[in-house]
């Protein structure tokens, strides 16, 4: 059965995902000044409290990271123009304008790499001479 936080220990957990300091983290979840130390050492390395931790922080970061729908999402809009820029003109205002011929072709090229379109062809030439013996071993010489 797995164990439940309770009410303390999951502001406790709140509060050292926002900070990282886990004595204050304590502190702010109403453990006494005496104890916040040992209570939040003993809290971080309780199972169950670590894995809470561990997967809010986990669903920050995926959160924060943008994933390949997105790139290619955003490279689809600068390449179609629908991405502007805030420029300041010359009397000291700014406008927003559409991204340049440059940055949309950039943004083609990247959105092209991401699908595979572009193949850099090599050519490799050599020798390889292998070759087997009937017990399974296998020499190579080049």
């Amino acid at each position: 059965m797995k164990k439940k936080l309770t009410a303390k220990q999951q502001r406790f957990a709140d509060e050292y995902i926002k900070t990282g300091n886990a004595t204050q983290a304590a502190l702010e979840a109403g453990y006494s000044k005496k104890t916040a130390g040992v209570i939040a050492n003993e809290n971080l390395n309780k199972p169950y409290i670590k894995e809470y931790i561990d997967k809010q922080l986990n669903l920050i970061h995926s959160a924060k990271i943008a994933d390949a729908k997105e790139i290619q999402e955003f490279l689809t809009s600068v390449l179609r123009g629908d991405e502007t820029e805030t420029v300041a003109t010359a009397k000291g205002l700014f406008s927003n304008v559409e991204l340049g011929g440059k940055d949309r072709l950039k943004a083609a090229e990247l959105l092209g790499k991401t699908k595979s379109m572009f193949t850099d062809r090599k050519q490799i030439d050599g020798d390889l001479n292998i070759s087997i013996d009937s017990d399974g071993e296998y020499d190579a010489n080049d």
